[in-house]
């Protein structure tokens, strides 16, 4: 017990349950991040192509077997009519309100797009997009309903 009288021990243990807000948070803020990591790929004039694990049944064998196919990332920024690049946050298929009645941000030009990712990624953070993260899940959700 001599080694570890030198550390300070606690009855905490880590929590199994995540509240769904918090769940919904990071949820976004991978999405914003693998939209940061897209823009810095344009910007750099490189490819951004991330993977994932598929299941996939091998009709030969019948053995299911786990293979590495690229994850199809679509960028959420656009040209608006003005010729100026904007970018809507999106929450699965649905565009958040960010204010009301505004569903973009205007970016200007590629440069700020990735700090201008940062900063809506801060706001995820520190709950400002809370409401409309819950509006957009709650119409999500009634989808799959009867």
């Amino acid at each position: 017990m001599t080694t570890l009288s030198g550390l300070k021990l606690t009855t905490a243990q880590k929590p199994t349950h995540i509240s769904p807000v918090l769940q919904r948070r990071n949820k976004l803020v991978r999405r914003l991040w693998e939209q940061a990591e897209l823009a810095r790929a344009l910007t750099a004039g490189t490819q951004y192509a991330p993977t994932k694990l598929r299941s996939v049944l091998d009709k030969a064998t019948g053995i299911r077997q786990q293979v590495q196919v690229n994850k199809r990332v679509k960028q959420w920024w656009f040209t608006a009519d003005s010729g100026k690049l904007c970018l809507s946050v999106r929450y699965g298929t649905r565009v958040l309100e960010l204010a009301k009645g505004k569903y973009a941000v205007e970016v200007g030009t590629d440069k700020e797009l990735v700090a201008t990712l940062d900063v809506i990624k801060a706001a995820v953070i520190a709950g400002e997009l809370d409401a409309a993260i819950d509006a957009a899940s709650t119409k999500l959700r009634s989808g799959f309903g009867k």
